[in-house]
């Protein structure tokens, strides 16, 4: 059997994220940076606020605010409403703006949110807390892979934890306008288009999202797959989530995204737990372990994500990513659209939090073999 990086990995759920933050961040040895959104998300201060009663002094605050062409008043309001928030905590917050779009309109927020990045002196901390709640993907996965291989190169085995309050619903009611660019996140670059690399079957994973059709429709146009296995989420709060998923994207599923006239195949359909981000990260390994020995003699496959959607989802795929380099492609938002006559209900009647440990002491022994 295939030993995978975080096949012992360390994770917590609900009520359970608020016991381990009360029983670990109590010990007076940790200085904690917290790294999440500054912008419209309501979800972007719930973890902080958990955090700052135990940590106190001991708490600093990185906040990134996405910086998008002709933002929505609306939008600039309640990023507003979150700095103040952040602000009447009365700790050490620092505030990076990070341009998405350059003045040609190519995307750059990842390599500016790195590049800033390196300002700063990460091992002056026990703990660093990355918050993907109110971070596009374009800004967490680069931001999570600097800190992990940072970290990683480092004497010391700091913790790090990727945390998320999650809610598919609220998801699907903030409602995105694409580029028209295809992107490759940075940091998980598709190296399967190299000059001289020989051609690779390609495999696309991209999960499936309400509001996401157009956006899915350029990657598959850029990406030209030869089998797609779309991801849906099952278990979910919404037991019928799936099936409306697959009712909306069913031109896709019967047409679109067919490969030589052949539809996809209700077989290549992949379930995910909505709520258990390793579920999927142990999910994309399998597949690519099945994968690689069937196409070995024939110039090899590369598995190519789109973590779309859910955010509890999408930290399993960069757990994925972060191990075998898989590509990730997407499409950056021009802007954003929010329904915000409900979506303070939803928030508080479906948000769930999730704790992931992805790296430190708690894994010393598997640190210390890697190094040895």
């Amino acid at each position: 059997m295939v030993s995978h990086r975080w096949d012992r990995c360390i994770d917590y759920y609900d009520q359970n994220v608020k016991f381990f933050f009360a029983g670990h961040f109590s010990e007076s040895h940790r200085k904690c940076l917290f790294i999440g959104g500054a912008g419209f998300d309501p979800r972007a201060t719930q973890m902080v606020r958990d955090l700052e009663p135990i940590l106190k002094t001991r708490l600093s605050c990185l906040l990134i605010k996405e910086e998008r062409p002709n933002p929505d008043v609306k939008l600039i309001n309640k990023a507003n409403e979150t700095l103040q928030v952040y602000k009447d905590l009365k700790i050490n917050n620092e505030l990076l703006l990070v341009n998405i779009f350059a003045e040609d309109n190519a995307v750059v927020g990842g390599n500016n949110t790195v590049s800033r990045l390196a300002d700063y002196n990460l091992s002056a901390y026990s703990d660093i807390v990355i918050d993907f709640s109110a971070l596009s993907i374009g800004i967490s996965f680069p931001l999570v892979k600097y800190v992990y291989d940072k970290v990683r190169e480092g004497s010391e085995p700091i913790n790090i934890h990727l945390v998320v309050v999650s809610n598919p619903e609220l998801d699907s009611m903030i409602v995105s306008a694409p580029n028209d660019r295809v992107t490759e996140v940075r940091g998980f670059p598709r190296r399967d288009k190299l000059h001289g690399e020989p051609e690779k079957a390609r495999l696309w994973l991209p999960q499936l999202s309400g509001g996401r059709r157009e956006t899915l429709k350029l990657i598959f146009e850029a990406v030209q797959p030869h089998d797609t296995c779309p991801i849906l989420p099952f278990p979910s709060d919404d037991p019928k989530r799936g099936d409306k998923l697959v009712t909306n994207f069913i031109s896709e599923l019967e047409d679109e995204w067919a490969v030589d006239n052949w539809a996809v195949d209700a077989r290549n359909i992949v379930y995910a737990a909505e709520r258990n981000p390793l579920d999927i990260y142990r999910t994309i390994l399998r597949i690519d372990d099945e994968r690689k020995p069937v196409f070995e003699s024939f110039g090899g496959s590369v598995v190519i994500l789109s973590p779309l959607g859910s955010k509890m989802l999408a930290i399993g795929a960069l757990m994925a990513a972060l191990e075998r380099e898989f590509p990730v492609v997407y499409v950056e938002a021009l802007e954003y659209n929010v329904d915000w006559s409900t979506t303070d209900k939803v928030v508080y009647d479906n948000s769930k939090t999730a704790h992931v440990w992805l790296y430190g002491e708690a894994y010393l022994r598997d640190i210390e073999k890697s190094t040895s």
